[in-house]
């Protein structure tokens, strides 16, 4: 399969001989759902920032597919936008500067919105919309930028369960049903092995484990990613066999916790 995004050798330092990572390489395949995961401090927001361009790496190379559109951590704004006017924004790119939208914009706006279940928002100010409801406004201006590779940085953040269970769904139908690559971090390793195809574990400066995400999701990857142990477990739900995975809670202090 084709690959969106292909990463090679790739290394950041900010500071000269201090390097975030180095000699990482992988692959990411049009249409695939992509998780990155890490401790904090690892290289994650680095990784995206160079994938978007926003940063230059220190050595190596990204060779990027397609247009990107990033959607940001959950946030709030200081004007009052109203769910539309947000959404609009993602069309700036074929606005153009100082140029007002056109109806063509406005109605491709308004059909993302319809998409992601808010077509009853669409007029309401941005900042009365619950975290859930904010998360997919956001994603509907990605949609409407009409980018072909989404990046995605923690989108279920400071979510409750019910809309970390909606965007995880969107995750899945925008990659798997509409053909778009979504290159998403996370710190949930049971989201990742729920939606990701493939996966990226950032273990130390040098060391990644890269590929299909039921490979590279394995106990004693995580362990050594976290420090903690975690289980999968399967079960059975509504007539299929679901696979997760959870935390062994209590056995930190094992693993060398306070």
């Amino acid at each position: 399969m084709a690959e969106a995004v292909t990463i090679q050798g790739l290394g950041h330092a900010y500071v000269p001989g201090k390097w975030i990572f180095r000699d990482l390489s992988a692959g990411i395949a049009r249409g695939s759902s992509f998780a990155l995961l890490g401790p904090k401090g690892r290289g994650k927001t680095t990784l995206l920032k160079v994938m978007l361009g926003v940063l230059v790496p220190t050595e190596g190379s990204v060779a990027i597919q397609g247009r990107q559109a990033f959607v940001p951590q959950l946030f709030q704004v200081s004007f009052d936008y109203s769910v539309l006017d947000m959404v609009l924004m993602g069309r700036s790119r074929k606005v153009g500067l100082f140029s007002q939208p056109t109806k063509e914009d406005e109605d491709a706006s308004l059909v993302a919105i319809e998409r992601m279940g808010l077509a009853n928002a669409a007029r309401r100010p941005f900042h009365e919309l619950s975290g859930g409801q904010r998360q997919l406004a956001i994603l509907a201006r990605a949609l409407v930028a009409e980018a072909d590779i989404l990046v995605l940085d923690e989108p279920t953040s400071a979510l409750d369960l019910k809309n970390q269970v909606l965007i995880l769904d969107w995750i899945d139908r925008l990659s798997h049903e509409q053909g778009l690559t979504v290159i998403f971090t996370t710190h949930h390793p049971h989201h990742a092995l729920a939606v990701a195809d493939s996966a990226l574990l950032m273990l130390g400066e040098h060391d990644y484990v890269t590929g299909p995400a039921a490979n590279v999701l394995t106990e004693t990857n995580l362990a050594k990613l976290y420090g903690v142990p975690l289980k999968r477990v399967n079960f059975d739900h509504e007539g299929r066999t679901v696979e997760t995975l959870t935390p062994v809670l209590g056995s930190a202090r094992a693993f060398g916790g306070v």
